[in-house]
């Protein structure tokens, strides 16, 4: 059975009420109220110009690259250490993905490789903010303007992730971000493209609604998509980011939580570095070894905490293997990192619980001990 999901969201605002005011205007496909509300609320949250709706966060990425014009010929530089949606966002356009190594340090792309890998038919960096701790925007900004790459940033899991005292997203030419049901703000399914740029934002708003024509009825003069988010879904949006302020600072605590809890463990944490401030999408650990993580996981689970394993690098995966490349920092990341549970409603009880499984499973013989007591008393 299990006691502690790695992630369940936080329904406990106007929810239910906006959504029922959907029902009851029958407004509840892409159109209605809730969707520009949305829209204006967040972009005045995280401080962009622009802000558009979406279907989810993968087709927020395709949309992104559509509008800066990427397609066949061309390459985009991104993280293997990532969630395979950024990567396929890419093949979606035609454009190759060209894979770069993580920082020790943050988890996030490195510049320097970033660097390395740039060729003539480089266009953009898509950069992610890996389960919520910011890249370094300054040099990955530094780069782009050197070579006249576009830069985008990936937000999915960087909600409330803060460089420099300035939100993720309003870094690069486009910022897009996720809202899948275990995102720090939901709509059960959705996305959101932002940029400071007018154009760029037309382009999008053009594309992700079938290509219609501004000025005229029914008529398309681009290949477009149906990219649209429901005014349901906003509607959820919108009382979740009305709750966001108190979600990202339980989250950090949370952190601080396990972070005080595993202090002395062999295991280690994916902490803050630099000015930034990190959301804590999720709480990830590391193991001393590869092979610690699948016993661990299943310690984990015999005591009905859920967890899963950081993202696999997605150039080991076969559709993006074909030609044999090494990135060992990636490697090892993805090979020894867990997900722990990391959602707000999580006690700082149950923490204590979830980490004395960790820490009796590298040290049994403690373990033992205190079953023991337990079993005289």
């Amino acid at each position: 059975m299990l006691k502690y999901p790695v992630y369940q969201p936080s329904l406990t605002g106007n929810e239910k009420r906006y959504v029922n005011e959907c029902l009851d205007s029958t407004w509840i496909s892409s159109k209605g109220k809730f969707i520009a509300e949305f829209e204006g609320s967040f972009k005045s949250y995280i401080g962009a110009r622009h802000a558009a709706t979406v279907a989810n966060g993968t087709v927020a990425i395709h949309l992104a690259l559509l509008a800066l014009g990427i397609g066949p010929e061309a390459e985009v530089i991104v993280p293997t250490l990532t969630y395979i949606a950024s990567v396929n966002a890419i093949a979606y356009t035609g454009a190759t993905p060209v894979f770069c190594d993580s920082l020790q340090s943050t988890w996030q792309m490195d510049p320097d490789d970033v660097r390395r890998k740039i060729t003539p038919r480089t266009r953009a960096i898509l950069a992610v903010h890996l389960y919520g701790h910011p890249c370094e925007m300054d040099d990955l900004m530094k780069i782009a303007h050197e070579h006249n790459l576009f830069l985008v940033e990936d937000c999915a899991e960087a909600f409330g992730s803060l460089y420099k005292g300035r939100h993720v997203g309003t870094f690069g030419d486009i910022g897009t971000f996720s809202f899948f049901g275990n995102k720090t703000i939901t709509t059960g399914e959705g996305g959101m493209v932002v940029t400071g740029d007018e154009t760029l934002h037309d382009r999008m708003t053009h594309f992700k609604g079938q290509g219609l024509a501004k000025y005229r009825e029914y008529w398309h003069d681009v290949i477009g998509y149906n990219y649209r988010m429901t005014n349901i879904c906003a509607a959820i949006g919108l009382a979740q980011l009305e709750q966001a302020d108190s979600f990202v600072a339980k989250k950090r605590q949370v952190a601080e939580w396990y972070k005080r809890e595993l202090q002395g463990s062999p295991v280690t944490l994916q902490n803050e570095v630099g000015d930034v401030r990190h959301s804590y999408w999720m709480v990830s650990i590391l193991v001393p070894e590869a092979s610690d993580r699948d016993p661990l996981q299943s310690a984990l689970r015999e005591r009905g905490i859920e967890t899963r394993p950081l993202f696999y690098p997605v150039h080991s995966m076969p559709m993006y293997s074909s030609g044999f490349q090494r990135h060992p920092v990636a490697e090892s990341l993805g090979w020894r990192g867990i997900n722990l549970p990391s959602y707000p409603g999580l006690e700082e009880s149950s923490v204590k619980e979830i980490c004395a499984v960790i820490k009796a499973y590298f040290n049994p013989v403690v373990d033992s001990a205190i079953e023991e007591r337990r079993t005289d008393q």
